[in-house]
């Protein structure tokens, strides 16, 4: 699943279609009128979270990648139908395939909490503290998760963090101390931000001390592998250096 720093790099390479007139809407998804979308302009390009926002006159469209989604920029998948294709008028198209797309209310302000998006320049980390702080019986792993308070943290992010300020994915939130709290807000920020430079750099997975590995880097012993949580998501983690509070 496309975590945050992606969907950042999706808007980042889609913004050049910004004020582009669609010649053309087409693919396999059930929720949307297509034909209605040809002759609209562009009108923004936005990302909260794991959420790509496409803004029109009268349209708004939300697009979530799911597990498995992806897209193609003025290039197409051999032998795979897009979920949606927009095709302007001046020969651009921009491609969406095994994602979830659907129309949203226009007034995105009243439906996103833009302070929680872990990549947003007004994230709003006294926010986030106060959420976790409200829910004090919360594991840890599952507040990582949690997209009302760490909006665009998804597992590889969730993993490395927890492992980075040497967290036991079992903690509960109420369980931890003040300036924990605060390194773990802090971090998960931080992580977001240097799994963008390490994406656009293509060596991402050479940074990776956590998600996916047999042995811990610092203890030399086997990780504990585990689906946790009410998320019921993958945890990799060492047992001897990530404390558990609870």
């Amino acid at each position: 699943m496309p975590e945050g720093p992606s969907l950042v790099i999706l808007r980042e390479e889609a913004a050049h279609f910004k004020g582009k007139k669609i010649a053309l809407a087409e693919g396999n998804t059930k929720t949307v009128d297509l034909g209605r979308l040809a002759g609209k302009r562009i009108k923004s390009l936005r990302s909260w979270g794991k959420h790509f926002i496409i803004e029109m006159p009268g349209e708004v469209l939300r697009i979530h990648f799911m597990m498995f989604g992806s897209y193609r920029i003025n290039e197409r998948k051999e032998d795979k139908v897009p979920r949606m294709s927009l095709q302007f008028t001046d020969g651009d198209e921009l491609n969406f395939y095994a994602c979830s797309v659907k129309p949203i209310d226009a007034d995105l302000d009243a439906q996103y909490d833009w302070d929680a998006d872990i990549m947003s320049p007004t994230w709003n980390p006294a926010k986030a503290r106060k959420k976790l702080r409200a829910n004090p019986g919360m594991l840890v792993c599952d507040a990582l998760l949690d997209q009302t308070i760490f909006a665009g943290v998804g597992n590889i992010i969730k993993n490395e963090v927890l492992f980075r300020i040497r967290l036991h994915p079992l903690s509960t939130v109420g369980a931890l101390s003040a300036p924990k709290l605060r390194q773990l807000v802090e971090q998960a920020r931080q992580y977001s931000f240097d799994f963008l430079e390490w994406k656009k750099a293509y060596v991402l997975r050479k940074h990776w001390l956590a998600h996916k590995k047999i042995v811990c880097p610092r203890c030399d012993i086997k990780f504990s592998k585990a689906h946790l949580g009410t998320t019921n998501r993958r945890s990799f983690f060492c047992e001897q250096c990530q404390k558990r509070y609870d």
